[in-house]
């Protein structure tokens, strides 16, 4: 038997290792500096996130899944999550009685207002700001080549947000709690 590993060459390895550190690293910051000033994980931080940016502060599971790159399972367990602490709330949806919609309660809305500013100082610190203009869009293109391997059918919004049709100001404003939508 042949060993036919196409084995990594040093300047592969050298940048697998620092994308594991990333990988490993950024979380954890994230995660950090959310619990700290808003006892919300990363991920929890998501899920109110996407639903602040929709008009009624509502998706369907499925979408709400899309939309933060999660399986139903980890949504719906941190959904539970959230429920209790009265930032969402579930409800069979409007439009088939056999899906279900998660809302963005007033508390949940406070929250992520409260949050976002902080943690996008923080995203900013270890990810963007350390970062050339021209190193950020390089990043996009390196990101959008790795989801495209890793979620083939496109399942996920990452991909996609924002659409070019979005307005920015819009998304900050509901982030922000200064929309008028």
């Amino acid at each position: 038997m042949t060993d036919e590993t196409p084995w990594l060459t040093r300047e592969q390895l050298r940048a697998w290792m620092k994308l594991v550190a990333v990988m490993e690293l950024l979380p954890a910051a994230l995660d950090q500096q959310l619990q700290r000033d808003a006892d919300l994980t990363h991920f929890d931080y998501m899920v109110i996130a996407m639903l602040s940016e929709t008009d009624t502060r509502t998706l369907r599971m499925s979408a709400l899944a899309s939309a933060t790159n999660a399986s139903l399972p980890r949504l719906s367990h941190v959904v539970s999550r959230l429920e209790k602490r009265g930032l969402v709330s579930r409800c069979p949806s409007v439009d088939d009685r056999r899906a279900t919609d998660v809302r963005l309660t007033d508390a949940g809305y406070a929250t992520i207002v409260e949050a976002a500013p902080d943690h996008v100082r923080t995203a900013r610190r270890f990810v963007i700001d350390a970062l050339s203009d021209e190193q950020v869009v390089q990043l996009d293109g390196i990101a959008k080549s790795l989801l495209t391997t890793l979620d083939p059918d496109a399942r996920f919004a990452a991909l996609t947000y924002p659409r070019d049709e979005d307005d920015t100001a819009i998304c900050e404003a509901r982030l922000t709690g200064t929309a008028t939508d």
